[in-house]
């Protein structure tokens, strides 16, 4: 999910200190973009921030081109832990 993607940023995606710039960069550095189980249109994407750390993003599709983000928060060392189990 990139390039001609545009990104609208509702106030709470920042509460976590994340940036708009980490964000951004996170769509370009997608680990995993899946669709929340029991939603119909929750969408939680990991990726990378501008420094590098695992990110999450929680956003809604508007169209094919278009995108609502309303969360974004650093991944905890727990959170990473469960993925590798998941493999």
């Amino acid at each position: 999910m990139d390039g001609d993607l545009e990104i609208i940023f509702k106030h709470s995606a920042f509460r976590h200190g994340v940036t708009e710039a980490d964000i951004r960069w996170a769509f370009k550095t997608v680990e995993l973009d899946e669709l929340i189980v029991g939603f119909e249109n929750k969408y939680r994407l990991l990726g990378f921030n501008t420094k590098g750390n695992l990110i999450e993003v929680l956003y809604n599709l508007i169209n094919d081109r278009r995108i609502n983000v309303f969360h974004a928060f650093p991944c905890s060392d727990a959170f990473i832990k469960s993925l590798s189990k998941q493999e």
